[in-house]
């Protein structure tokens, strides 16, 4: 078993706080989710996680014009300097306070950062190797209050920043002799966006009260003068220290200062920049007095998109003010807007809910929309294929993700109560799912809809769940009643109900290889029921604490329960007695709440492991709980094998041993005053003796913990629910050289040399000895595709599984389809018997179960391309004969009235020769 698992993906959470931002050709949405930055590829319509994280949740991502560098802001200011191109962490810095906002310069040679009440201007980091990739240019002062907002002109000239002073201030990017500052007002609330006109000096100001201020340049970009600079600069005079304030500035390591005044500098030689407003324009003009949250503005198309408290955004197209488009699109407000460069697709962040929305606003469509769990995820599965995972959360939602792409494909909201527990069926497509509002429902992924309910015949919180092998058995356990409810599937009628567990019932799970019930509970005892004996109790297990978890090896062989106390004990089933425990308690090293009266090796006392979980092979176990570590355990040995630590997060609680001592006063932590959230508009004030939530709290810090974690069927990833959302672990096969059976004469020359000679059996036995995955990979596809059969048919049997496994990695990630699938024929088709033979069932089931779920996504993928194609060109013969028989139609009326004119000319012509007749006659 390899431990070389990493993060890969965060699914469950597409956006927490922040500013969206849209890649440089627009296909894709940047997005921070806690202190992970995720992109969604709206084109290929998938999502990755960086493989990068601060130390708190991100408050701020900067874009550089080319696409290639994003600098990600913390909450405290940390930032990263991130490569987009090889997914890196470039550089470090910090800014050492809370920084509101950031934006490169249009040229991509600066970027300017506000915090508290200054503007930071940094050159920008270059192609080049660099010891400080950030270097302070100029340190821009005016604003009284925090500033909020940067842009640029096109030219990269000059920018703006509005502030919480209602002020904003126009600074040059240079040293202009004719704008050195200028501060404009006309708001009576905090400015939430300022936007320059394209290619001009023209301004628009919108501030949260709703109130959007047009304003016009005297002069044109082209129009600045740049300053001359003298030997000595000269002292100022009275009458010009507004003007010449700024020449006080030092050329050291903070770069320039530029303090400005609230009144434009005065005239001297050159006529300065002036500022006229041209126009005023409100958007609650009916009375309704909705706070705007965000603005955003699309130079080439002059559309302003604006997002409210109330979850409305309205399009208008400036400088006009006319109304294009409005639209309600969220009970909560709208904390973010970004448009792509083509002006076709709005991004909205909705931070309350969780959601990321892009909209066309053209064609009034949606083009993504995802929204995670509102509350904490209780629990997962794994289909049987590994492609889907199912969680349910504390929203009463049972949400179903591909593990391919990382998106929800549907959201089944029937449930009115928190969601304990679910699990898929044998099939595949079932899923069973457990919630406190005492029903147990079943939905299927064919036609998604709730195809049955269970309940029990008096009302119980069900919060545990287990469906049999066959898929036929459905059963639940009460926490209020302490029995153990089984269900038909086929007939959803209630079969019996198990009474004795004397506490909750915490788990349930079946066998995998016969009828037998394991259930867990509080009264420190694990039964066995037999579902074939009139479900009889088979054997009870006591132990020495409550029991959490339960969990069968996939074997059936040995059962895994998970206690109170911290220990991990493993019994056999058949003989009900126990083979061996895991002191699991130490291993945890439980961190220490800002609240908390007592010390974490104290608090420690009181915690343990609530999810366990086998390893496809059954010789390790996966056991996490209230903590921010997950553990796998060698089984055999009972010992420790690694540990992982799902987050490094400060911005939750219980992250750290030992508090801070510096907030350490006399009267306990500061950590307890209560000082609010912030913004206004987002502080609720729970009502007393709430559960859930922030406790009525203005200041609420959400502990770490993992409350279920799942293997993948394939073996090659794990998954786990975690305050920050469901973190997705696979196996790197770069991050471990692990040969087998290497010798002095095992070398990539010697296995190219090989390849030469067409030895095609031998490189590829050397390759897999060596074990390097790049190598492998170029000597498998190296040989020709008509000798692969005969390849598979000379391997010693020993390097059959081997290849295998490889081939069914590669199948889920190369384009080289036919080429794969061959392989995997031939090796089923020549060694398939002796696999079956040779191996250990549940060896060989892993690599089957990757191999079936590449094959299986390729073919979906294929089908539905093909069945597109085939339906259009079916509608194209179908109208094609459409329009052949209207076509025939048509002539055969053109033949019936040439026949009716050839018929009228004859009777014509007989009438004629009549009259004549008669005429002679």
């Amino acid at each position: 078993m390899k431990f070389a698992y990493r993060f890969s993906n965060l699914l469950g959470a597409v956006y927490r706080q922040g500013n969206l931002n849209f890649s440089k050709d627009g296909n894709a949405v940047i997005s921070p989710v806690g202190n992970r930055v995720s992109v969604f590829d709206l084109k290929n319509n998938t999502s990755e996680t960086l493989p990068i994280s601060t130390t708190k949740n991100i408050t701020c991502v900067g874009l550089s014009p080319d696409g290639h560098l994003a600098i990600v802001v913390d909450e405290d200011g940390a930032a990263l300097l991130v490569s987009l191109i090889t997914r890196a962490v470039l550089h470090h810095f910090h800014f050492h306070k809370p920084v509101s906002s950031i934006r490169f310069s249009p040229d991509g040679r600066k970027f300017v950062v506000t915090k508290e009440n200054v503007a930071l201007m940094y050159h920008a980091p270059g192609k080049q190797r660099e010891f400080n990739a950030f270097v302070l240019d100029k340190s821009y002062y005016g604003p009284y209050d925090e500033t909020t907002c940067i842009d640029w002109t096109d030219d990269s000239k000059c920018f703006v920043v509005g502030s919480k002073d209602m002020s904003t201030w126009v600074f040059g990017a240079e040293r202009w002799a004719n704008l050195i500052y200028y501060s404009l007002g006309g708001h009576k609330d905090v400015i939430v966006g300022c936007f320059f006109e394209k290619d001009s000096l023209d301004l628009y100001t919108v501030s949260q009260d709703g109130t959007l201020c047009v304003w016009e340049s005297d002069t044109e970009l082209d129009g600045l003068v740049l300053k001359k600079s003298r030997d000595k600069p000269k002292p100022p005079m009275q009458g010009d220290e507004e003007e010449e304030g700024e020449e006080d500035r030092v050329e050291g390591e903070e770069g320039e200062v530029i303090r400005g005044k609230v009144e434009a500098p005065k005239e001297k030689k050159t006529k300065n920049v002036r500022y006229k407003q041209r126009s005023k324009h409100f958007f609650n003009k009916e009375g309704d007095f909705n706070n705007l949250t965000t603005a955003a503005y699309h130079k080439p198309t002059h559309i302003l998109v604006t997002g409210f408290a109330s979850g409305i955004f309205h399009l208008h197209e400036l400088p006009e003010f006319n109304l294009i488009h409005s639209l309600s699109i969220s009970d909560q407000r709208i904390t973010s807007v970004a448009i792509n460069s083509s002006g076709d697709w709005i991004g909205f962040g909705c931070s309350g809910m969780g959601q990321l929305l892009v909209w066309e606003w053209q064609s009034e469509s949606y083009v993504f929309k995802q929204q995670g769990h509102f509350n904490n995820m209780a629990s997962l599965a794994y289909s049987p294929d590994g492609q889907y995972i199912a969680t349910g959360g504390d929203d009463g939602k049972v949400k179903v993700w591909n593990t391919n792409s990382g998106l929800c494909f549907v959201t089944f909201t029937e449930h009115t109560s928190s969601v304990t527990n679910v699990t898929f069926t044998s099939s595949g497509f079932v899923i069973v799912s457990a919630s406190l509002d005492g029903t147990v429902r079943a939905f299927d992924l064919h036609r998604y809809r709730n195809f049955r309910t269970f309940t029990s015949p008096r009302p119980a919180q069900f919060s545990s769940l287990a469906v049999d092998v066959s898929g036929e058995l459905v059963s639940a356990g009460a926490q209020d009643s302490f029995e153990i409810f089984l269900w038909s599937m086929q007939t959803g009628r209630l079969l019996e109900v198990l009474g004795g567990h004397e506490g909750p019932v915490s788990c349930l799970c079946f066998s995998p290889v016969q009828s037998i019930l394991a259930s867990a509970s509080w009264d420190r005892t694990i039964r066995l029921w037999d579902m074939l004996d009139s479900w009889q109790v088979k054997e009870t297990l006591a132990l020495n604490s409550d029991g959490l978890s339960v969990t069968y090896r996939p074997d059936g062989q040995e059962l895994a329960v998970a206690t109170l106390n911290g220990e991990i004990s493993f019994w056999n089933p058949h003989t009900a007695t126990q083979t061996g425990s895991v002191a699991g308690r130490h291993d945890l090293e439980m961190g220490r709440k800002e609240t908390d009266k007592i010390t974490a090796k104290q608090s420690a006392k009181g915690k343990s492991f609530t999810s366990l979980c086998y390893s496809a092979d059954g010789e390790s176990i996966l056991a996490g709980g209230q903590s921010k570590f997950v553990c796998i355990y060698n089984v055999k040995e009972q010992m420790l094998m690694k540990k992982f630590e799902i987050s490094c997060n400060l911005s939750f609680d219980a992250m750290e041993e030992f508090l801070d001592r510096r907030k350490m006063t006399e009267f306990g932590s500061l950590a307890l005053v209560d000082e609010g959230a912030g913004d206004g508009d987002s502080v609720n004030i729970s009502l007393p003796g709430v559960r859930r939530g922030d406790m009525s709290s203005r200041h609420f810090k959400p502990e770490i913990r993992v409350s279920s974690l799942r293997f993948s069927p394939t073996g090659r990833s794990w998954s786990a629910t975690t305050t920050e959302g469901l973190l997705v672990y696979s196996l790197d096969g770069s991050l471990v050289f692990d040969p087998y059976d290497l010798d002095l004469d095992v070398t990539p020359a010697s296995i190219r040399k090989q390849l030469r000679l067409q030895e095609w059996a031998s490189a590829i036995v050397l390759a897999f000895r060596l074990n390097e995955k790049a190598l492998k990979q170029e000597v498998l596809e190296t040989v020709p595709h008509e000798q692969i059969p005969v390849v598979c048919g000379s391997l010693p049997d020993i390097y059959v599984e081997k290849l295998l496994s490889f081939v069914a990695a590669s199948l889920e990630k190369s384009g080289h389809l036919q080429f794969y699938m061959t392989w995997a024929k031939s090796l089923l088709m020549l060694h398939g018997q002796k696999l079956k033979n040779r191996s250990a069932p549940r060896a060989i089931l892993p690599t089957l179960q990757a191999l079936q779920k590449s094959i299986q996504r390729h073919f979906d993928n294929l089908s539905k391309l093909c069945d597109f194609n085939m339906f259009n060109i079916r509608y194209a013969v179908a109208l094609s004969k459409q329009r052949g028989l209207k076509r025939a139609a048509e002539e055969d009326e053109e033949e019936e009235e040439e026949e009716e004119e050839d018929d009228e000319l004859s009777e014509e012509m007989s009438v004629a020769s009549l009259e004549g007749a008669d005429m002679i006659l």
